[in-house]
C-alpha cells in the first residue's frame, strides 16, 4: 500500500494529536494543519478506505497498525532531522520546515545511517571521555 507525502502528514499529525491530547477528531486535524474540515474530510476516507485509520461510532480517530508503523516512522525522522539541523545552528522554524521536506523523500536504508551517525554524534564513546 503505497501512500504518498500528504497522507503520511495526516498520519504523523493524527499521531502527535493523540500524543498531546489523547484522541482525535477531524476538527482538531483541520485546526492543527490549518485546513478546512471538508479537505480534512476527504483526506480521512481515503486514509480509512486505505486501511490506515479507523472512525470509531463518537468520530474519534484511530491510526491501524499499519497507520501507526508509518506515523511513526515519519514522526522518528521529523524530530531527528530537526534536531540535526538545529544542531549545526538552522534556527527552529527553519529546521522545522525543511525537515518536514526530507522525511518524505529520504530512504530507509540512508535515514538509519544518518541516524546512527547521529547519535554517535550525539553520544560519545565512554571510553572517549575518560580520556579526557
Amino acid at each position: 500500500m503505497e501512500i504518498h507525502e500528504s497522507g503520511e502528514d495526516y498520519l504523523e499529525t493524527i499521531l502527535m494529536l493523540e500524543n498531546r491530547m489523547g484522541y482525535v477528531r477531524a476538527i482538531d486535524i483541520a485546526t492543527e494543519m490549518g485546513y478546512s474540515k471538508p479537505t480534512i474530510s476527504i483526506a480521512m476516507r481515503r486514509l480509512r478506505e486505505s486501511g490506515y485509520i479507523d472512525v470509531d461510532q463518537r468520530r474519534d480517530i484511530h491510526l491501524t497498525p499499519t497507520g501507526r508503523e508509518v506515523a511513526e516512522r515519519i514522526y522518528e525522522r521529523h524530530i531527528l532531522l530537526t534536531d540535526m539541523l538545529m544542531s549545526i545552528g538552522v534556527d527552529r522554524e527553519t529546521a522545522t520546515h525543511e525537515a518536514c521536506k526530507i522525511e518524505h523523500d529520504i530512504s530507509a536504508d540512508t535515514f538509519s545511517k544518518i541516524r546512527d551517525l547521529y547519535e554517535k554524534y550525539k553520544k560519545p564513546d565512554k571510553s572517549e571521555e575518560s580520556k579526557a
